[in-house]
């Protein structure tokens, strides 16, 4: 059981001191405020912080590229052929899956669709596709252009469950009694494992198991959950996921993305696919046959060879993952979002509100009790001072302490900094 938090700033030091991870900070570049020190960065849950590695790493490649030319598919330090197969297992630990249910490969919303292609098939009086709301508008574009591909309303297939009136989360309890009041005519399930706009995480377990006693198929976005909550895809038994890797998995801006699919699905060849030639079985790929050959697991839903270049970020990241270790990045997650929490709502809690519930990721947003164009001041003020959060139009910060990266004396130095900003 961990002692009880202080407001004093010799608490967040002590913290500090004791903290086990505190020497991987230092794997990271940070930005700079005017003064040259090193800002408090609270935006890894929209563009993780970049790996002092990764620049290597892609120096790297740049240099097999110059010197290997062709023969760097096969040759060099990482060959290009077999270069994401690399990132499956550490994927695999992160999101608690087998090697062959993950992969590597495109953009998140490019995933999303190829595996509604495959996990959305409405039939019959089974034809709803249940999304939360508001879901992140990508994934309701998404949703949305799948039911139409399928000459289906929209009106009559989208459906959407939300937070109660006055409420900002979703309860387990409605997502639960909507399943079973629905669930016959609900073809696939598509919720977020960390909502992005709250912070809430949702129960992936629970809700899989209902959702499947009702014979819906399950998946998963998991854009603001793979590198900041505990997963367990598999035993979970979740259908399908998808991810992208910029954010918690710090990847870099429009890093590759990733997707999921449960080895029960991995051979199934009567599975509704878009093709492409990196997807096809590799023994016989160089044949260049008419024919598509998927291959197993999630590798069988890839369309083109990887890019070399976006990839190399997050083989540097994810070492940096396994360095760390999932027990510890999850505690000192846990620990250092509550500190946050603690902070805001003992030094500012009769002027804001919190939105994030306790079951949550490194993530906490909130409303500050002024008007809009008071809160964009207080956005820019504190950017100004050195502390990066986000503001959500039309009134709401979000701020995501990440265990890898973040110290608790940020944490504290940023109340601190908001006490001062609201106070003036």
């Amino acid at each position: 059981m961990t002692a009880p938090h202080s407001t004093l700033r010799t608490h967040a030091l002590a913290l500090d001191d004791a903290d086990p991870l505190k020497s991987i900070r230092q794997e990271f570049f940070r930005p700079k405020r005017a003064d040259g020190s090193e800002a408090a960065y609270f935006c890894g849950h929209s563009l993780g912080l970049e790996p002092r590695r990764a620049v290597t790493y892609v120096n790297e490649e740049l240099e097999e590229w110059q010197r290997l030319a062709v023969e760097g598919h096969f040759s060099g330090r990482r060959p290009w052929l077999s270069y994401h197969e690399r990132l499956a297992p550490p994927l695999a630990r992160l999101t608690g899956a087998l090697p062959l249910e993950v992969v590597a490969m495109n953009s998140l919303t490019v995933n999303l669709h190829l595996l509604l292609v495959s996990f959305y098939r409405p039939a019959g009086t089974r034809r709803k596709l249940l999304i939360e709301r508001p879901a992140f508008p990508s994934d309701r574009y998404a949703a949305v252009s799948q039911i139409l591909s399928h000459g289906l309303d929209p009106a009559d297939a989208l459906l959407e469950l939300g937070p109660r009136d006055g409420e900002e989360s979703i309860r387990e309890e409605d997502i639960l009694a909507l399943l079973d009041r629905e669930g016959a005519s609900i073809a696939t399930v598509l919720l977020p494992g960390v909502q992005y706009l709250t912070g809430q995480r949702f129960d992936m377990e629970t809700i899989t198991r209902a959702a499947h006693a009702k014979g819906c198929v399950v998946g998963f976005d998991l854009a603001h959950a793979i590198g900041n909550v505990p997963l367990s895809l598999h035993d979970w038994s979740v259908d399908f996921a998808v991810w992208c890797s910029y954010k918690y998995l710090n990847g870099g801006p429009g890093a590759i993305g990733g997707a999921f699919v449960h080895e029960r699905h991995s051979r199934n060849a009567a599975l509704p696919r878009f093709a492409g030639w990196w997807g096809h079985d590799k023994e016989t790929r160089f044949r260049m046959g008419p024919d598509f050959v998927a291959l197993p697991g999630a590798e069988g839903w890839q369309l083109s060879n990887p890019p070399i270049l976006a990839m190399a970020p997050l083989v540097a990241s994810l070492e940096i993952f396994d360095a760390a270790g999932e027990a510890r990045r999850v505690a000192k997650a846990a620990r250092l979002t509550g500190y946050l929490d603690f902070l805001l709502r003992e030094r500012l809690g009769e002027k804001l509100d919190i939105l994030t519930p306790a079951a949550r990721g490194s993530q906490v947003s909130f409303r500050v009790r002024a008007p809009s164009d008071v809160l964009r001041t207080l956005h820019a003020t504190l950017h100004d001072r050195g502390f990066y959060t986000d503001l959500r139009e039309p009134d709401v910060l979000r701020a995501a302490p990440v265990p890898l990266y973040n110290s608790y004396l940020e944490v504290w130095e940023f109340v601190a900094g908001l006490e001062s900003i609201l106070a003036s």
